[in-house]
């Protein structure tokens, strides 16, 4: 009886999730293309992004930081594409740690977890995010990393000094999800300290936190200088063609 009682029972849910989705950079090394605004197939690169988490199960709402002079394109793109997860859209600050403070205050209440990803990472895959987040769950935080696969050099004075063993090296990617309460913490006493921090794990191993690493992926790439374009539309034509 107990057995069959149990088929009628509910599981728990899972914890709730916010995405930060921070947009707000000046895309100095594009020559002047707008990262955010640029085509990537037929989409804006944002657009592609923002679908990724609107369409991830393990995401809640989105809150979109970007500029303030990309604040009211952004929140249209939003409504023409039925981005309903997309709850707030706000303007940055000049560094991109203020952007994700920002982000935080406007995430609601009642969430975990908080994922902070990379505007300029538009083709990051579903399984992707719902790892990094399944792991955040269960240890606090967690990002997804790939291994590095060029050859490594500890160079000075323009001379190659060292080569640097490349197997315990890592490319970190974003979405990077925390424990709400411990992302807050971290970036805030971060920010109090005037710590040169280059990621928001990087706020976090500050507080003697471990970030479990998931696995990454090729096609999270992000948009840099123009080749990235062109590799993106690479990507988005594999993808089409099943071949990725």
């Amino acid at each position: 009886m107990a057995g069959l009682l149990s088929l009628f029972q509910k599981k728990p849910a899972p914890p709730a999730c916010s995405a930060v989705i921070v947009a707000a950079g000046a895309s100095s090394r594009m020559e002047g293309i707008d990262k955010m605004m640029a085509s990537l197939g037929e989409l804006p690169v944002l657009v592609h992004t923002l679908y990724a988490f609107q369409d991830c199960s393990a995401v809640d709402e989105i809150i979109l930081v970007t500029r303030e002079d990309l604040l009211v394109e952004a929140a249209r793109l939003c409504k023409d594409f039925q981005l309903d997860k997309v709850r707030k859209v706000i303007v940055g600050g000049a560094e991109r740690s203020q952007s994700v403070q920002a982000g935080l205050r406007e995430v609601r209440e009642d969430v975990s977890l908080i994922a902070i990803h990379d505007g300029a990472r538009p083709l990051v895959p579903q399984a992707v995010i719902a790892q990094a987040v399944e792991q955040a769950a269960k240890t606090g935080a967690a990002a997804p990393a790939a291994p590095l696969t060029d050859t490594i050099k500890r160079g000075e004075k323009g001379l190659a000094v060292e080569t640097v063993d490349r197997s315990a090296l890592w490319a970190v990617q974003t979405p990077q999800v925390f424990e709400a309460g411990l992302i807050r913490a971290a970036l805030k006493k971060a920010l109090e300290d005037g710590a040169a921090i280059t990621d928001d794990c990087a706020a976090v191993e500050r507080l003697g936190m471990k970030v479990v690493l998931t696995p990454g992926s090729r096609e999270n790439l992000k948009i840099t200088t123009p080749l990235d374009l062109i590799l993106g539309e690479a990507i988005l034509t594999a993808r089409a063609k099943g071949e990725l």
